[in-house]
């Protein structure tokens, strides 16, 4: 009897071993509309760190992937420094998977399936977005999360980037 009553806390609290790997990650980022002559689509990074800002994974970056006269948009991913910084400059891009076009304003989606976070430990994290805009700013937003269980967090930033969301289900 004891043991099951063990099983029963374990399971409520999330705290199982398959607990980690059958949840879902959603992460909805809006790039907002702005005002001006010389409009450019941001550069976009999104990566899951831990607490201690340590990057865990790159989920997606969103950057021009076509050269025109300017060069190769890859020349240009060194803009979105913290992402660089913390792990970019070593990911070869194009990456399956994780890199896409430039998005225009509006609500964007990024899932990612337990089996592509299978070796993530459940625990606390941060979802990470930074935005970089040619002839504009630059923005880092970070939402806390807990892998291993259903949960919601939500931020907003202030020029690059509107209203950001990350969501676990089971």
């Amino acid at each position: 009897m004891p043991l099951r009553s063990l099983t029963i806390a374990l399971t409520a609290t999330g705290l199982t071993a398959g607990a980690a790997q059958a949840a879902d990650l959603t992460a909805t980022v809006e790039i907002p509309r702005i005002s001006s002559a010389s409009y450019h689509r941001p550069y976009v990074a999104v990566w899951i760190e831990s607490p201690d800002q340590t990057a865990v994974q790159t989920l997606a970056v969103w950057y021009q992937q076509t050269a025109n006269a300017e060069g190769d948009g890859t020349d240009w991913l060194k803009d979105l420094r913290t992402w660089w910084r913390k792990g970019g400059r070593a990911l070869r891009m194009p990456a399956d998977g994780v890199s896409g076009a430039t998005r225009a304003p509006g609500r964007h989606t990024v899932t990612v399936s337990a089996a592509r976070l299978r070796n993530l430990p459940a625990g606390q994290y941060n979802l990470v977005v930074e935005a970089a805009r040619e002839l504009g700013g630059r923005e880092v937003v970070r939402v806390p999360f807990r892998w291993g269980a259903a949960n919601t967090g939500r931020t907003a930033g202030t020029t690059e980037l509107g209203a950001v969301t990350v969501a676990v289900s089971r």
